[in-house]
């Protein structure tokens, strides 16, 4: 094949690969959009982001068609107790919002991304500035590409049995935190491992023959040069942290829970042993073990909206920093 015909197969290609993702993307906002955003101000839908899942109640009152989530239904019925006898249709997970729900996603992939940062680039540090490239190493190095490619789920499995069982740390932030760190620990420290060699050798050899020791070369020679590497890998760890559904249903998610990590404490330390509700989760609870509807779609594809829009948002940060930390440390 000539070689304008291979350009015209690589951009067909790359076209193609872009056109299904905007077509994925495009259909969830379409559908979604009604549910978050309004036509008037302040144009939010804000009890979809402020107020917890409810039960949905359709029913007719006096020729009008009513839908009421389960309080504003209660109160109802207080107010009208003629209507107490009325044919009403309920479906789960129907009306309210996703407060807890968002509230839980950041917190899992905030504490997630910290721990497996700490730990991973630790790793990458020794593996790249103190290990010796011998057999033992290379085992090591191994082992890290191919936990990358385990499955979720068992990942779950692991976290479930160590943290929740064996810890005894039950379903609670702490045992998904940890889970999900493992999960995208082999992507930070390869991706850390790849920045730290990408920083030249003659920093360290000029921070050392000034006789710096060689946590200080790292510390202030290494590491600041090789942080915008570091940070795309947590942009790639953030972006599978927050979709993964397995791991967070065997260690941390519950399918409804009314009060958020930080209310009726006993104790500050109960915190970190609170389980929480989660987006994918609850797309997932929406999606198949509840019958499917109208009501039920709306929030299917506005829960999912909020969810991309948060993972971007998180990513956006991710990328800022990278962007301003790439900008100051050049070589």
């Amino acid at each position: 094949m000539g070689e304008s015909a291979m350009f015209w197969l690589f951009r067909s290609t790359a076209y193609f690969v872009l056109l299904c993702g905007a077509l994925v993307i495009g259909s969830i906002v379409w559908r979604g959009a009604p549910t978050v955003f309004t036509t008037q101000a302040p144009f939010v839908n804000v009890s979809f982001f402020t107020e917890a899942p409810e039960s949905l109640y359709v029913f007719v009152y006096h020729d009008n068609k009513m839908e009421l989530g389960d309080r504003a239904y209660r109160t109802f019925l207080t107010q009208h107790p003629d209507a107490t006898g009325l044919k009403t249709e309920s479906y789960v997970y129907s009306a309210g919002g996703i407060y807890p729900c968002i509230v839980g996603t950041v917190l899992l992939v905030t504490g997630s991304m910290l721990i497996a940062l700490a730990l991973g680039v630790s790793a990458a540090i020794y593996l790249n500035e103190y290990a010796r490239d011998d057999g033992f190493i290379r085992f090591i190095r191994l082992a890290i590409l191919n936990l990358a490619g385990v499955p979720s789920i068992v990942f779950g499995l692991f976290g479930f049995g160590m943290f929740v069982v064996f810890f005894g740390w039950n379903v609670s932030l702490l045992a998904g935190w940890f889970t999900l760190a493992f999960m995208v620990l082999p992507v930070v420290i390869t991706a850390s491992e790849e920045s730290l060699k990408a920083v030249p050798k003659g920093f360290r050899e000029g921070s050392l023959a000034l006789g710096a020791t060689k946590w200080q070369t790292i510390r202030k020679n290494v590491l600041p040069y090789a942080l915008p590497g570091i940070l795309t890998s947590s942009i790639l760890g953030i972006t599978r942290v927050a979709g993964e559904t397995a791991p967070i249903m065997f260690t941390a998610a519950y399918v409804v829970r009314d009060k958020l990590p930080w209310q009726g404490l006993e104790k500050w330390t109960d915190f970190f042993f609170q389980g929480v509700m989660a987006l994918p989760y609850h797309i997932y609870v929406v999606s198949t073990k509840i019958p499917q509807n109208e009501y039920t779609a709306r929030v299917q594809y506005g829960t999912a909206l909020v969810f991309l829009l948060i993972v971007a948002l998180i990513a956006t940060t991710s990328i800022v920093l990278r962007s301003r930390l790439r900008s100051r440390y050049k070589w």
